[in-house]
């Protein structure tokens, strides 16, 4: 198959005016031996691309094309490639496209804690060049980082579990989300309503933990066992004193979440498991004296293998998550952006119609 020499993708312009991204062409990076070529084909839209867009993380190089939760299909293999993948065959990328594959953590399946770690978008490789992402008609990363979906799940349902699934899956299964478990998620969003429904499929009793009843419903419909309205349950953690075996926190802040009554429902040897991560500014202030044989810590992105594995379990039990679709190009990412920042989407973004927008 022939293709441009350089990419094409809806751009970030700068920060100062992240929600009008501009149709822009671009230089892929170079094309290695174990590197691989995706003809894009549907792309999630992740509240770190928001993030990253608005700059709350600092700033960042432009132009960029963000997205991370990309899915479509193999059009060139490296001349060293042994993964296994297939000219044509169907393949999601993430939010990691480099490590160094070398180290104890990448050899222990934690290459997301790799100090080689570079992220789909926005992050310098080695060589100086600055990733980017799915917002676009290709794009370029090594193998390692690609893997196959499963036939019975669509293109628009698979892509938000690249990133957003992933994040939520993997603390769940390092801290024995199962049955006989009582697992609490905290901020019912994008991420939050991928937990609960993950949760459920591993088997746990699971609580939706919110600030108010405006998603009691749909995070019942999800097969949420339980949900908690925190601001009208006053202290929430002595109602439910001794509950949970674990609690992740998906709410995009961490400004609401009270981590001086979240310990009070915590079984002796709870764990709270943070995958938030806000705004620069924000700092998470507690009483350690309220943690009592209670641990709380941050989880990055999934490994590779659990992202399989992940795939693996939303095959098996036909997870439906819950989505929008937009036409990607510059008018879809901008109402893609809009309605993100006022919290208008139940529950992801995925854009679609790549093969209009991007014919080539």
């Amino acid at each position: 198959m022939s293709y441009p020499e350089k990419f094409e993708g809806i751009a970030i312009q700068s920060h100062e005016d992240w929600k009008n991204p501009k149709k822009t062409k671009y230089d892929p990076k170079p094309f290695y031996d174990h590197d691989v070529d995706i003809k894009i084909e549907a792309c999630g839209v992740c509240g770190s691309d928001i993030h990253c867009a608005a700059g709350h993380w600092g700033n960042k190089k432009m132009p960029l094309v963000v997205g991370h939760e990309i899915v479509g299909k193999v059009v060139k293999l490296g001349t060293n490639s042994n993964s296994g993948l297939r000219i044509g065959q169907r393949v999601g990328v993430g939010a990691q496209v480099f490590s160094c594959l070398e180290c104890d953590r990448c050899k222990s399946d934690n290459e997301p804690y790799c100090t080689k770690f570079v992220t789909t978008y926005s992050q310098p490789y080695e060589d100086g060049y600055v990733s980017q992402g799915g917002y676009a008609n290709y794009v370029r990363v090594h193998e390692h980082f690609v893997v196959p979906i499963p036939e019975n799940i669509p293109s628009h349902l698979a892509a938000p579990l690249l990133c957003g699934g992933l994040t939520v899956f993997s603390p769940l299964i390092r801290n024995g989300c199962g049955p006989g478990k009582k697992v609490g998620i905290v901020g019912f969003g994008g991420i939050g309503s991928m937990g609960t429904l993950i949760s459920k499929a591993m088997g746990a009793e699971t609580y939706v933990i919110s600030r108010s009843s405006r998603k009691r419903e749909d995070a019942m419909k999800m097969g949420a066992d339980h949900y908690i309205a925190t601001l009208e349950e006053g202290d929430w953690g002595e109602k439910y004193f001794d509950t949970f075996d674990l609690i992740v926190v998906c709410a995009s802040s961490l400004t609401d979440i009270d981590f001086d009554i979240m310990p009070k429902a915590m079984k002796v040897g709870g764990r709270i498991v943070s995958i938030s991560i806000p705004e620069q500014h924000e700092m998470l202030t507690l009483k350690p004296y309220g943690l009592k044989a209670v641990s709380i810590s941050y989880s990055a992105l999934g490994s590779i293998k659990e992202l399989k594995q992940l795939l693996e379990l939303v095959s098996e039990n036909d997870i439906k998550i819950w989505v929008e679709t937009l036409p990607v190009g510059e008018a879809g990412v901008h109402e893609a952006f809009e309605r993100m920042e006022k919290g208008d989407v139940r529950y992801r973004f995925t854009l679609v119609d790549y093969d209009k927008e991007f014919p080539n």
